[in-house]
């Protein structure tokens, strides 16, 4: 895309003096510039601001003050006039899931859903205009709702009885299901709960329609995956929203690694406005091993990782605690991953260069992660490693019993963080874990002062996927409404506005081994900025609830622009 616009006099007059070569001058002295952004402030990541931008080849080749960039002017520079708005490195989402992200835009989005009469209510206009197949969503949460209490297969009995219905809890570890869509995966009152899942049942030893975890894969199972070009332009829409939210960048978790040929093909057809780093699913392990570390020509498609579960959520009670929960003492969670299966699986990503994300929420969960990691490490010393720093992660990280936090770090694990889960779950994590667990909870400042990397991302379509939200949520600690219980929610783990950007771009791309490349403004580097309405670095803390993004540029291009 070309936008040539006005920028200030001074600059004006400079660059027609380097297009023209004037008195004296040597043309082409220097590379002449693509594109160049000025006109607002620019963020370099390092801690100073710069008034100019030159990119050439999708590089930065000058960052600097105006005057400068003159030098790299030309008859075919396109100026880009930020008018005001600022400007930062790209901002790269270190946890989503596009294909989630692009089904939510195409099937039933339970979003913001108020009440089980409200979720009663969108199911029976959905399936009115869909009068055929399984009625699936996703998107609920419950911990807000009048209710208290999870849905039922008999609540959506009562809007939809003829065929089966799934909606799938926002954080993906949890579904309802009515009474068609049990009896079609074939499970019923004596079916046992499967090894890592459970099938909630009532008083009276029924199911009750809510599956967590790995009972639910009969149900995943009836729901029809998209394939052929459909697939592709689920991942082509997913694209667009993330880049729209401003994000250059995304963690893509959770991959069938034959996807990674559609990611091609989009950065082929000029049709993917990222870059993207994926995590395969485990049973494509030897896929990804084979081809490690895997680039596409473009630069826009990584896949060097995995992507492992150790344990569930902490909504559904399906993340793995020390202690019982404290609003369910009979419970703890559910461990995913087994020792045996673990230990396998490490030594050979050690010896492969498979870079692996464990998914790990909770305090048990992340303490048997570090236990495997550290045996890992001795069992496979540096010298017979694909990569001596392998930078595998904990996805999500979020109860860390404070013996354990120091670990991280002495590890050299990257802890995979997304702030908007705190500012989500302080409505209904102090009832789940008791106040004391709260300590270690989301501890972002404690886990930063011990030296370990925190990577920042969304964990997208769990969360929204907002990039302003990520940094309100970072820095702010409170959800949207201002809230936070101050006495209980440990305000002194956000992060300041400096830790925060950075989370979001040098640390992202030390998380995807490209921070040799990607995260600062600065020659030589990709040209990849993400540009707001606000100074995020500057602006009231609740303000930050307003930013919008203006603009994303990847590779020196606007790939997306507000209307």
């Amino acid at each position: 895309m070309r936008y040539i616009t006005s920028i200030t006099a001074i600059l004006t007059a400079g660059l027609l003096a380097a297009c023209d070569g004037g008195p004296g001058r040597e043309p082409d002295r220097v590379e002449t510039a693509e594109r160049i952004f000025t006109g607002g402030t620019i963020h370099t990541g390092m801690g100073s601001t710069v008034e100019a931008v030159a990119v050439r080849e999708g590089r930065i080749v000058y960052a600097g003050d105006a005057a400068g960039v003159a030098d790299h002017a030309g008859s075919v520079t396109d100026m880009v006039d930020l008018a005001g708005a600022v400007m930062f490195p790209g901002f790269t989402d270190s946890h989503a899931h596009l294909i989630g992200i692009g089904q939510r835009e195409r099937t039933l989005n339970l979003e913001d859903t108020a009440s089980i009469a409200d979720l009663q209510a969108r199911v029976a206009a959905y399936a009115e205009g869909h009068d055929e197949g399984v009625v699936y969503g996703r998107g609920w949460i419950e911990t807000h709702w009048p209710e208290s209490r999870f849905p039922s297969a008999s609540d959506l009995d009562d809007v939809v009885s003829d065929r089966p219905v799934i909606l799938i809890r926002a954080d993906g570890h949890a579904l309802v299901a009515n009474t068609a869509a049990i009896e079609a995966a074939g499970v019923n009152d004596d079916t046992p709960d499967p090894d890592g899942g459970e099938i909630l049942r009532d008083e009276a030893g029924q199911a009750t329609g809510m599956m967590i975890d790995t009972a639910m894969a009969p149900f995943r199972a009836l729901i029809a995956q998209p394939s052929g070009a459909e697939r592709v332009e689920i991942y082509a829409a997913a694209a667009r929203v993330m880049a729209s939210y401003g994000w250059t960048g995304v963690h893509d978790m959770s991959v069938p690694y034959a996807d990674v040929d559609i990611l091609e093909q989009l950065a082929d057809e000029g049709r993917l406005p990222l870059r993207v780093h994926v995590s395969a699913n485990p049973g494509d392990y030897r896929d990804v091993a084979a081809n490690a570390p895997r680039e596409h020509a473009s630069g826009q498609v990584t896949a060097r990782a995995v992507k492992l579960y150790a344990d569930g959520a902490l909504g559904s009670r399906g993340a793995s605690l020390i202690d019982p929960y404290a609003d369910a003492p009979d419970s703890r969670g559910l461990i995913l991953l087994n020792e045996d299966d673990a230990a396998a699986m490490m030594d050979d990503a050690l010896r492969d260069g498979v870079q692996l994300a464990i998914h790990a929420i909770g305090d048990l969960g992340i303490r048997r992660v570090l236990d495997w990691v550290e045996a890992a490490y001795a069992r496979v010393p540096v010298d017979e490693r694909a990569e001596a720093e392998p930078r595998w992660r904990i996805e999500h990280t979020q109860i860390v019993s404070p013996s354990d936090l120091p670990r991280i770090a002495q590890l050299g694990l990257i802890a995979s963080m997304q702030p908007s889960h705190a500012i989500g779950d302080l409505h209904f994590a102090p009832a789940r874990l008791g106040l004391q667990r709260l300590s270690g909870a989301y501890a972002w400042r404690d886990i930063m002062d011990s030296g370990a990397v925190i990577a920042g991302g969304t964990d997208a379509p769990v969360e929204r996927g907002e990039a302003r939200i990520e940094f309100y949520a970072a820095t702010v600690r409170r959800d949207l409404d201002g809230f936070a219980d101050p006495d209980t929610w440990h305000l002194d783990q956000a992060l300041s506005r400096e830790e925060a950007l950075r989370i979001f771009t040098v640390n992202a791309a030390y998380a995807a081994f490209r921070d040799d490349e990607l995260g600062t403004i600065e020659p030589g580097m990709l040209a990849d900025f993400s540009v707001f309405n606000m100074d995020l670095m500057t602006a009231d803390d609740l303000d930050l609830r307003d930013a919008r993004p203006v603009m994303t540029v990847v590779g020196g291009e606007v790939v997306w622009r507000a209307e």
